[in-house]
């Protein structure tokens, strides 16, 4: 019986290599069983993940997608499930609310959703897990994310500033950031990612680059374009134009930790200020608040770059199509918080009560002028 079998599967063998030599196909040419795709951990592919993110993006979400390498390092990424990704977006929130009395952690769980469901694109498009199959593509983020965050009382602002001025070790450049933040409401990126090309002596503005990759051109001071153009002059390495403006005492270009050494500081000298957990952020908000009530909704929307003729936001609403403010507008705006003439405010059609920013701004001036 099995002499038979071996007999039979011996014929059909044959015949089959018949046939594949007369359609020139050899045996060793045949299709094998594709290989099981071999799962990366979240370690070895977060790397990955943050080179094909864009930078401005990459820059927020790092840190959380550092959060699941130091968690779950060696598991392979379609390992955890829904509920494993909530447990540690919670355990993310309780972290972050433990900083400051202020802190609720929402936004810090909200920018960790939004870094997982980022990781898990890059998974699909990859083809490593099929977007349907995600463990993260039920889990819905919060909307409309609560915080504290308010426009700073002009007493809180003058404050702020002399505690700059009065402490550290480079109030110069303390004092310079404070400004920067005040005059353009611009996020941290925009002032980490200004380049010696992006200062327009011509117009008195400055090219901000943001999230999302949209630059604007924002209208700042006389007073505070000389101080960034002699700041960078006095301690850039070189007079390279892509080379960044902000810089520490000895050259090295400031970076995100800049910020937070500067704000601990504050907040050692303003326990006030640690309590509702200021930063650079509550600057956009104090400003763009002034400008709203002064100028109006769409003046504040374009201030802001949320809205204008340069970019395709809709955080202003539909109705800024039609009212979006010019830059001329801004530079209005602009001229009124200061106190200052700009060249670009004399073709804006607006009228605001004159204001000063708090703070000394004769720290913008080289040593000679003050």
């Amino acid at each position: 019986m099995n002499d038979d079998a071996s007999v039979n599967e011996q014929t059909v063998a044959a015949a089959v290599e018949l046939v594949l030599a007369k359609l020139g196909v050899s045996p060793d040419n045949t299709p094998r069983q594709a290989k099981a795709k071999t799962m990366p951990t979240f370690a070895e592919y977060a790397p990955e993940v943050a080179k094909s993110t864009p930078k401005t993006s990459s820059k927020t979400w790092i840190y959380y997608w550092n959060i699941l390498v130091a968690e779950w390092g060696d598991r392979p990424i379609d390992e955890p499930r829904a509920t494993d990704i909530n447990a540690l977006a919670n355990l993310v929130q309780e972290r972050a609310a433990a900083k400051s009395e202020s802190y609720t952690g929402a936004g810090a769980r909200a920018l960790f959703i939004d870094a997982v469901k980022c990781f898990y694109r890059r998974a699909a498009e990859d083809r490593l897990i099929p977007i349907t199959e995600s463990p993260a593509a039920t889990i819905k983020n919060t909307k409309g994310r609560n915080h504290s965050r308010r426009a700073l009382t002009s007493p809180e602002l003058t404050e702020i500033n002399r505690a700059a001025a009065s402490s550290g070790p480079d109030p110069l450049l303390d004092s310079l950031l404070l400004r920067f933040h005040s005059e353009t409401a611009c996020r941290v990126g925009g002032a980490l990612n200004l380049r010696r090309r992006d200062l327009n002596p011509r117009d008195c503005t400055v090219l901000l680059r943001e999230k999302g990759g949209k630059n604007r051109r924002q209208p700042v001071s006389p007073t505070l374009l000389n101080a960034l153009l002699e700041h960078h002059d006095s301690r850039g390495t070189d007079h390279d134009p892509h080379s960044q403006v902000l810089r520490l005492r000895n050259g090295t270009p400031i970076r995100y930790h800049t910020y937070q050494t500067f704000w601990n500081r504050i907040w050692r000298t303003l326990p006030w200020a640690k309590g509702l957990g200021v930063t650079s952020h509550w600057l956009r908000y104090t400003t763009l608040t002034w400008v709203e009530r002064t100028f109006g909704y769409a003046v504040a929307a374009a201030y802001a770059g949320h809205a204008g003729p340069d970019t395709s936001s809709d955080r202003g609403g539909v109705t800024l199509t039609y009212t979006a403010a010019t830059i001329h507008e801004v530079a209005a705006a602009l001229s009124a918080l200061t106190g200052e003439p700009h060249p670009l405010a004399d073709l804006a059609v607006l009228s605001g009560e004159a204001a000063t920013l708090q703070g000394d701004s004769d720290l913008l001036l080289p040593p000679g002028r003050r």
